[in-house]
């Protein structure tokens, strides 16, 4: 019974954490009217959260099958579809009621044709790229404790991303082949969030730091005419870099440096850097080692492009602290940050404070801008 000394009404939320613990509150609250509807959303999302991997290799499955691309074609029967992806009549059937169910799929008068999660996967390799990539991942997750505790040993992502082992020694092109054909596949996507947030008319050369084999800054150089850039990166990744120029057109205003940006001096003369997705796979003492090493690099006024994904982004709060918070423990370095973690790095580092600019898919990317002062203390925090 509770009583006005109760600790429970003393502090309604201990009150309410109570009732929502209570099998006897939660039948009353699917059955009541009122309550029904949330009981039912908050069951939904529960069985969401438990059923999750098996959505996922739905999706993987279909993306192995090229099943969106084949359905591009047009709408087309249960058995056609079997036959074109090598499956029973009855293993496609039950794929594509799944695919149903989650949106990727849609049935028209006894065809099957692209729903509007499957539409969103045509055309765009680098999410495809993503989804077979997680089998990796789903691996190393196996146990989830072990990874916590860590007592996972090996995972397959930190022997994948193979720069993020501490290992003084340079990494040979076949160890830099998977992720950065990996990360070539996925930047188009993020380059365009960057690019239509912040345009890049009025400078004149941009350093690319940890910039793979090129992707940001040849869309970069391409989207604005006259602009010089330089891709730095390891020296087998760079190699790469090179080669991407060569075949967009752009060797004689890109460049790819190799290099260690932990240990090496980056390239002078540039008068706006970009940092897109490096910052989140490195623990804090790294990122702020690079930081200084951008800000030593940079003449003062120049602008520096800090391009994340963040935690707390509203809408998207799982991306976070879930996804990545766990995608980089598998990895073995980095974690998610918040947009003021990333101010205090930037501020540490010498640079002013930054702005956040709005892009148009925050759960891709955010945006921070910042300069290096006109006007520097002489005291470099790198």
């Amino acid at each position: 019974m509770l009583t006005l000394a109760s600790p429970w009404l003393a502090d309604p939320r201990r009150l309410g954490d109570r009732l929502l613990i209570s099998p006897a509150f939660r039948r009353w609250a699917a059955a009541f009217p009122l309550t029904r509807p949330v009981a039912r959303r908050r069951a939904r999302a529960l069985f969401d959260l438990v059923a999750g991997f098996v959505y996922a290799q739905v999706l993987a499955a279909c993306v192995q099958l090229k099943l969106f691309d084949i359905l591009a074609e047009g709408p087309q029967t249960a058995a056609a579809l079997a036959a074109r992806v090598g499956l029973p009549l009855t293993g496609a059937e039950r794929l594509l009621a799944a695919a149903i169910s989650l949106r990727l799929v849609a049935r028209r008068r006894g065809r099957y044709a692209l729903g509007p999660l499957g539409a969103a996967m045509v055309g765009n390799p680098g999410l495809a790229a993503m989804v077979e990539h997680h089998s990796m991942l789903y691996a190393d997750l196996a146990d989830p404790v072990a990874l916590l505790r860590g007592e996972a040993g090996d995972t397959g992502l930190g022997q994948y991303w193979a720069y993020a082992k501490d290992d003084s020694r340079p990494l040979q092109p076949e160890q830099v082949a998977a992720y950065s054909a990996l990360m070539a596949a996925t930047q188009p996507m993020i380059a365009d969030e960057v690019l239509s947030a912040y345009r890049l008319r009025g400078h004149q050369m941009l350093l690319d730091v940890g910039g793979g084999e090129g992707g940001f800054a040849s869309a970069a150089a391409l989207a604005t005419p006259g602009l010089r850039v330089i891709t730095f990166d390891l020296p087998a990744v760079a190699a790469r870099a090179e080669a991407r120029f060569a075949a967009a057109g752009l060797a004689g205003r890109a460049r790819a440096v190799g290099g260690d940006f932990l240990a090496d001096a980056l390239p002078e003369g540039a008068d706006v850097a970009s940092l897109v997705r490096v910052l989140h796979d490195h623990d804090d003492a790294m990122v702020r080692r690079i930081l200084a090493a951008v800000f030593r690099a940079l003449p003062p006024g120049a602008t520096l492009l800090l391009a994340e994904p963040m935690a707390g982004t509203t809408g998207a709060e799982p991306m976070g602290d879930a996804y990545f918070g766990f995608y980089l423990l598998a990895m073995g370095s980095g974690r998610p940050r918040a947009p003021d973690e990333y101010q205090r790095l930037l501020t540490d580092a010498g640079f002013e404070p930054g702005r956040l600019v709005r892009t148009r898919m925050p759960l891709l990317t955010r945006l921070l801008v910042t300069t290096k002062p006109l006007a520097h203390s002489g005291v470099n925090p790198g």
